[in-house]
């Protein structure tokens, strides 16, 4: 029994490490095609006008994941444990994208207008389309693909978009030299649908068509609303400074700030590729309880913070070689990576202790902590920003990441410790 056991755990072991790896690639790949693509869109836009392409973006990105109502997240979740739920949980994804990704586009052109400088406002439904509609169908089927351990065709998804945003960049650069923000916002809205369209077609080939039902929708209504507002609020402390810098018209601030903070993003991919394949596996051990989730936990997150520990030392010495990259007026971006840099351990701990909570059933702890981090980071911008600029907004931003990671890791704690007490209590 116990070589069975070890073989069976290696098995796991193994598939995990599969798993984590086509992530990784496909993020690595799709993240080297994004450090080029942001080199050429630098040069293409300039800061002034990234900063204005980003502000629109940031805002839109806000509330976009409610475009799906937490439908992908419910996917994973159910048909992680029985695959013929497949049509269902998929043919709702798309009903509720396709109906509910329109309200929501509409409603953030019209509260965009009185937001967000006019610049930025001019963009948000050619944003609100890319990513309200386009992004959240390609991650969804992203999520298909992960469910059912086709990590290649998950990694494809993300290596395809990126592909093609960078082409699209690197095509304008030739023939426009320079371009504006409303420009390039046209053609990364045409390249999302392009890439959602490609996407679903493989799901409905490789997987299977979709059947939606109103009865399951509606049973998992409120679930997958905390979902829904789970991932709004891990956007909102993401993108809240972004906004807030758009709001006050510091678009070249904005332009600053955006940058170094993707620089960020693609330091984290490690990170981010290693949660992704776990999370089937952190929803299985999460039905045996707390406990054996926080014990899966502890295995991946080891190696995960010695990274960010590496990555956060590695961006902060080799952060002056970014303006000679990006181009002259993004000189200042190298001193907002180094104030940045330490997000990275942060998030490796936040993001593990997140998953281990989402995967035991006690995603409402983790919504709350997200929601404390939310409102700490809008009011350290709205302090911050207005005095300091996009210096204001990056120390909002590092100090709301340990935040969370602190607090992820105490409710974690509390969690486990409520499960084994009963069984310390004498009878």
């Amino acid at each position: 029994m116990n070589f069975l056991q070890h073989e069976w755990q290696r098995i796991r072991q193994s598939r995990l490490a599969k798993n984590a790896g086509w992530m990784f690639f496909g993020q690595c790949a799709g993240y080297v095609l994004q450090g080029v693509y942001f080199v050429i869109l630098a040069r293409l836009l300039g800061v002034l006008q990234y900063g204005i392409f980003a502000g629109a973006f940031a805002f839109v990105n806000l509330v976009a994941r409610y475009s799906t109502l937490g439908t992908g997240s419910l996917f994973l979740r159910y048909v992680s444990v029985d695959k013929a739920k497949f049509a269902i949980f998929w043919g709702n994804i798309l009903l509720t994208t396709g109906v509910l990704g329109a309200v929501v586009v509409l409603g953030l052109h019209l509260a965009g207008l009185h937001i967000l400088n006019p610049e930025s406002a001019s963009l948000v439904i050619l944003a609100g389309v890319s990513n309200c509609l386009g992004t959240q169908l390609t991650t969804c089927a992203g999520l298909v693909f992960q469910t059912f351990d086709k990590m290649q065709l998950t990694a494809l998804m993300s290596l395809l978009g990126n592909l093609l945003r960078t082409l699209a960049a690197a095509g304008m650069l030739v023939v426009l030299h320079h371009a504006s923000a409303w420009q390039f916002a046209w053609a990364s809205m045409l390249v999302s649908i392009l890439v959602a369209a490609v996407a679903i077609g493989l799901v409905t080939k490789l997987v299977g068509t979709p059947r939606a039902s109103v009865r399951v929708f509606r049973k998992h209504l409120v679930e997958g609303a905390e979902f829904a507002f789970a991932n709004s609020t891990m956007s909102a402390y993401n993108d809240l400074d972004k906004t807030m810098l758009s709001h006050y018209g510091m678009n070249v601030a904005n332009g600053i700030y955006t940058t170094a903070y993707r620089v960020i993003d693609i330091a984290t991919m490690p990170v981010y590729s290693l949660r992704d394949a776990a999370m089937p596996g952190f929803f299985r051990v999460g039905s045996k309880g707390v406990g054996e989730s926080a014990l899966y936990a502890r295995k991946i997150s080891k190696r995960s913070i010695q990274y960010g520990l590496l990555a956060s030392v590695a961006l902060f010495l080799t952060a002056p070689l970014l303006p000679k990259i990006m181009g002259p007026s993004f000189s200042e971006t190298a001193s907002a990576v180094r104030w940045l840099c330490l997000i990275v351990p942060f998030r490796c701990v936040h993001e593990i202790a997140g998953c281990t909570l989402t995967g035991a059933g006690l995603q409402r702890y983790r919504t709350g902590t997200q929601v404390v981090a939310a409102l700490v980071n809008f009011g350290l911008n709205l302090w911050l920003i207005p005095l300091y600029g996009w210096r204001g907004a990056a120390w909002a931003s590092l100090a709301t990441d340990g935040f969370l990671g602190v607090l992820n890791c105490t409710v974690l704690k509390g969690a486990v410790m409520r499960e084994t007490r009963p069984q310390l209590e004498p009878a």
